[in-house]
């Protein structure tokens, strides 16, 4: 049987969460429900996105993941199941595919249409669950959607080279837990626009010329440890992800600051590189 995984907005105060879970549970009582995230911030797609596309990987192929963030069905945002990479996704159609689909080519889209048969003002609870729990009993996308072949984008998803490439603007797509701030800007795009050239990036009024490989790095380690003054220092790193972050080493919004408490540095924000 297949993993079914929750990724929301519903955060933990309330029941949502743990209604869906149960109406799954009732649908199929021997699934596996994993949660991704109930914490994204209300109505961000792009952080949900961003959230998925580095969390889906980890599960088995066969994993269905249902993401309930801006889910009301209206004429602008319908009801999507998706199957790609070896993975279902059962979602809004309002772009939060878009960051993944720019780089895997989904195997079949479908335009969920089981509304009819369904009485519901809560979709991720019912018609979600519905089209999940069909696909995790083996069932065809065919029979809870007709085929579409293209979604909805995120705006701006993409950043921005200038004609002669001398410089890129990016924007702040995520905030993690630590208050580090996460880019839209790849490492394979940053690489193809650099080629080996200088660069200085600005955030706000904040400059830096290299990029480290991991946080340590900022760490001169043939200093005493006692005579070290690392902690609260900015510096950018692809992570983990391979995204341009910028960070602050040891970070902690209540201590020693982070790139948000201390950069200002906020969702949205401008992040800009110069090749020299």
């Amino acid at each position: 049987m297949p993993i079914i995984t929750l990724t929301t907005d519903f955060g933990e105060k309330d029941h949502f969460a743990g209604a869906i879970k149960g109406a799954i549970y009732s649908e199929i009582p021997d699934i596996q429900i994993v949660d991704i995230s109930h914490s994204v911030s209300p109505f961000n797609i792009p952080e949900a996105a961003y959230i998925i596309q580095n969390a889906y990987r980890s599960f088995p192929e066969g994993s269905i993941h249902i993401i309930g963030i801006d889910s009301e069905l209206n004429e602008e945002n319908k009801h999507i199941a998706i199957k790609l990479d070896g993975h279902y996704f059962v979602c809004a159609n309002n772009g939060i595919m878009s960051m993944i689909c720019a780089e895997i080519t989904p195997e079949q889209i479908v335009e969920i249409n089981i509304h009819d048969k369904i009485k519901s003002s809560f979709p991720v609870l019912d018609v979600f669950v519905k089209a999940a729990c069909h696909i995790a009993r083996g069932g065809a996308l065919g029979i809870v959607g007709k085929v579409i072949q293209s979604i909805k984008p995120i705006k701006n998803i993409k950043p921005y080279v200038n004609d002669d490439k001398t410089q890129i603007i990016g924007s702040i797509i995520y905030i993690d837990n630590y208050g580090n701030v996460i880019t839209n800007i790849k490492k394979i795009f940053f690489e193809d626009i650099q080629k080996g050239r200088p660069f200085e990036i600005s955030a706000r009024n904040y400059k830096f010329k290299r990029i480290f490989s991991k946080y340590s790095d900022i760490v001169n380690f043939e200093i005493p440890e006692d005579k070290r003054n690392d902690e609260g220092r900015g510096l950018v790193v692809f992570n983990s992800s391979q995204y341009l972050e910028i960070a602050i080493y040891k970070s902690d919004s209540h201590s020693v600051g982070s790139a948000t408490t201390l950069m200002g540095l906020k969702l949205r924000d401008t992040v800009t590189i110069n090749f020299k």
